[in-house]
């Protein structure tokens, strides 16, 4: 095995990091920026471990690694291993040290020259009359209610009465906006759950464009009949779709749209994987993109941001993103090529343009997976802005027709209201 000589340039996230950071040096020549921090190394040919320039002298290390968790998950199994950056869900570890990988996080060589939850500094997108409405329109009460609503429900565990419960009635408000619903079986284990598919038709266009979020919520440490509120992960995603839902049904637009809530998400991404794997053809290669929202309702940064994570071939719809807050938010975006462990990975997986948006920093939100992920934490405001941003994109995407649909002002959509408090007997 080769070592590597590395260091730490200034950046955002080296006071954060347990090294002291190194001064910058011409003489590495491989590089990588996570979270806007920049790393460079050296291979050494003829030294299987190469002394570190950052944790001090004497410290040895094989390689360096690029560590992409969910939540906490890999600090909290390995609090001996201290990252050299680290920023949200990613980090840069010590390779010397055995680590593999887990359903909960990702190990992996620290390419060169990837760029990992990268600032984005693009111009902000010329808005057209449509898109600058249906932004204006985004209705963070009427995101808050539905956020508490999915909450109050004592679990939306996939197998759990609960989620059975939240999609019945996000079928029902799905079908008095004019949606198309049907459901889709999902096999989770032993058990089995559904999806919830809507579709409204485009006005010829031929395109697809797809909404995503799942519905379903754990508590971890807990089991499955354990209290998962669930506000923000994945309450919000789910309450952002139905909002999107909302506005979109207000106009004519010439590509088609689908909106999918996925069961088995936190078993392990069993609806989105099944769904992707029964698409037909047809539908597959005409997909314009696949928006998905997971997390977007708690603020854990100083400054409001939000991660826009795809693959190489969803960079245009990343870029479309970007312009769209840059246009109708004050949100700082940071991009990411690196997908794992959201309902994204599955359309990545088979060639199709996926994003996740997600909020920025979510490491530091330690609610999730438990009962303490109440509404609470949930700051509707923040969303609206995530939503904003979405909403624009989403305009581009399936291209307006000319007049609204329905009744109401287009600027004002008439809301469908969030569904009815939980009965006591669910």
């Amino acid at each position: 095995m080769t070592g590597v000589t590395y260091v730490v340039v200034d950046g955002p996230d080296v006071a954060r990091s347990a090294h002291d950071p190194s001064p910058a040096v011409d003489g590495p020549a491989f590089r990588a920026r996570v979270g806007g921090t920049e790393i460079r190394w050296d291979v050494a040919p003829d030294d299987d471990l190469a002394v570190s320039r950052v944790a001090g002298p004497g410290t040895r290390t094989a390689a360096l690694r690029l560590v992409t968790q969910v939540g906490r998950a890999f600090e909290d199994a390995h609090p001996g291993v201290r990252p050299i950056v680290a920023h949200g869900r990613h980090l840069v570890v010590d390779g010397s040290v055995d680590l593999a990988s887990t359903d909960h996080w990702r190990v992996t060589p620290l390419p060169n020259g990837v760029a990992v939850a990268e600032p984005s500094t693009a111009t902000p997108v010329r808005l057209d009359d449509t898109a600058r409405a249906l932004a204006d329109s985004v209705d963070a009460d009427a995101f808050q209610a539905d956020v508490a609503w999915l909450s109050g429900l004592p679990t939306r565990h996939s197998l759990s009465g609960g989620f059975a419960q939240a999609l019945d009635e996000a079928q029902a408000r799905l079908d008095a906006l004019g949606y198309a619903t049907r459901r889709e079986p999902v096999t989770v284990g032993a058990g089995g759950c559904e999806n919830l598919v809507a579709d409204r038709s485009g006005d010829g266009g031929g395109g697809l464009v797809v909404v995503t979020a799942h519905l379903d919520s754990i508590n971890l440490a807990g089991g499955p009949t354990a209290p998962a509120p669930g506000a923000d992960d994945n309450g919000s995603g789910s309450a952002g779709l139905l909002e999107l839902a909302r506005l979109l049904a207000t106009r004519t637009w010439q590509h088609d749209l689908r909106l999918v809530l996925f069961g088995g998400e936190e078993e392990g991404l069993f609806g989105s994987t099944q769904h992707v794997a029964t698409l037909p053809r047809a539908d597959r290669t005409r997909i314009r993109a696949v928006l998905n929202m997971d997390m977007i309702g708690t603020r854990d940064t100083a400054t409001p941001t939000v991660l826009l994570e795809g693959a190489q071939l969803s960079s245009s719809q990343i870029a479309d993103l970007s312009a769209a807050a840059a246009a109708v938010t004050d949100l700082v975006v940071e991009t990411s090529l690196s997908p794992f462990a959201s309902d994204h990975v599955p359309f990545i997986d088979r060639g199709i343009p996926a994003v996740l948006t997600i909020e920025g920093g979510d490491s530091a939100n330690g609610h999730i997976h438990s009962a303490a992920d109440v509404a609470d934490h949930v700051e509707p405001a923040f969303a609206r802005q995530i939503l904003r941003m979405n909403v624009v994109a989403l305009t581009g995407w399936l291209a307006p027709v000319a007049a609204p649909v329905g009744p109401g002002d287009p600027a004002e959509p008439d809301p469908a209201g969030p569904a009815p408090a939980p009965s006591d007997d669910c």
